[in-house]
């Protein structure tokens, strides 16, 4: 698939939203992926883990683990077609732990993925767990990278979708940005 194409998924779909918005990083934007809105027909989670499985089968991983809400359905999926193992990281007193008696062996080769990136905070957290427990990271893998690339975590990192979306601190908006009302439709 083209980046043009899953772009048309998201449209198609309702998941690319427009307005302004307080993404999970803190900071604002015109534009929101709201990838629940897509990944809830179960073709697509089929059509778009396919495509990111296609990407990162190379990396040999034996586990894919996902940052809980958004990475979840994607990372399952990405899973199946890889025939592997798959977990999640999700939140306790506000950070990521691993819960639910997952473990990681030392050395277990493992893929992160995630729905969308701006930051990456979330996705570094989960890296963090993973060698916190002596398992390597052989790559991330995701559906839409909003940094177009800036984010690195120094292992391969794959997306569907890359590009730049303007986002602003919340001290720094336009004021035709400032004068919409600010919606976080977002995981908390």
């Amino acid at each position: 698939m083209t980046q043009d194409e899953v772009l048309q998924v998201f449209r198609d779909s309702g998941a690319l939203l427009e307005g302004h918005f307080i993404l999970r990083s803190g900071l604002h934007s015109r534009q929101f992926f709201q990838c629940a809105l897509a990944l809830q027909q179960m073709p697509i989670v089929e059509k778009l883990g396919g495509e990111l499985a296609r990407k990162v089968r190379s990396l040999g991983a034996a586990t894919v683990i996902a940052p809980a809400m958004g990475g979840l359905v994607i990372g399952q999926e990405v899973a199946r077609q890889l025939g592997v193992r798959f977990i999640f990281s999700e939140k306790e007193e506000g950070k990521l732990v691993l819960r639910r008696g997952f473990k990681i062996a030392p050395g277990e080769r493992i893929l992160v993925v995630e729905d969308v990136v701006t930051k990456g905070g979330r996705v570094q957290e989960t890296i963090d767990i993973v060698r916190a427990n002596r398992g390597e990271v052989v790559g991330v893998a995701i559906l839409v990278d909003r940094s177009n690339g800036a984010v690195g975590f120094g292992v391969p990192l794959v997306s569907l979708i890359s590009l730049q979306v303007e986002a602003y601190e919340p001290a720094k908006l336009p004021p035709d940005l400032a004068a919409i009302p600010a919606v976080k439709p977002g995981s908390k």
